[in-house]
């Protein structure tokens, strides 16, 4: 089993509640993440203890990622959240998440994404090579999600 562990820091041209709001629509995460089809459990899919399913790939090439929430916590006084998952199998298993805050520049969001997961059936020998490739993978869904919430934001004229 390989032990990965990442941070993947982003920077968004949105307000933290745009971000937010979308980082925690588990579903729409099919909008940004490439080959990806999350099914999501009944009721609040933020609330502590609900969970959802991501499958990531083509067919019975596709990693499923069960998940259940631990922490989400927005802070509207603060424009900032937590949110928190745990990974409950069967390939990963142990955390991930993303803290938020606003950006130094008016109506921005820096965001930080973190992973830190067992992988099971990859050789701890991988770890290395699965930490980058995860966190590119991650910086480039930043990328999507960027673009998708710059599309729906209002222009202004």
């Amino acid at each position: 089993m390989a032990t990965v562990t990442f941070e993947v820091h982003y920077s968004f041209d949105a307000a933290p509640q745009a971000v937010w709001d979308e980082l925690v629509d588990w579903k729409g995460h099919e909008q940004w993440i490439p080959l990806t089809r999350v099914d999501i459990g009944p009721g609040d899919p933020t609330a502590i203890g609900s969970e959802f399913t991501a499958w990531t790939g083509v067919g019975p090439a596709s990693l499923k990622d069960h998940m259940r929430v631990a922490q989400c916590d927005w802070d509207a006084s603060t424009s900032s959240g937590r949110c928190e998952v745990e990974k409950l199998g069967p390939i990963l298993r142990g955390k991930a998440g993303f803290t938020l805050k606003p950006g130094e520049a008016t109506g921005t969001t820096d965001l930080v994404w973190f992973e830190d997961v067992i992988v099971a059936r990859v050789p701890q020998f991988l770890a290395p090579l699965m930490t980058i490739i995860g966190a590119a993978g991650f910086k480039q869904g930043m990328r999507g999600l960027n673009k998708l919430i710059s599309e729906r934001q209002p222009t202004s004229r």
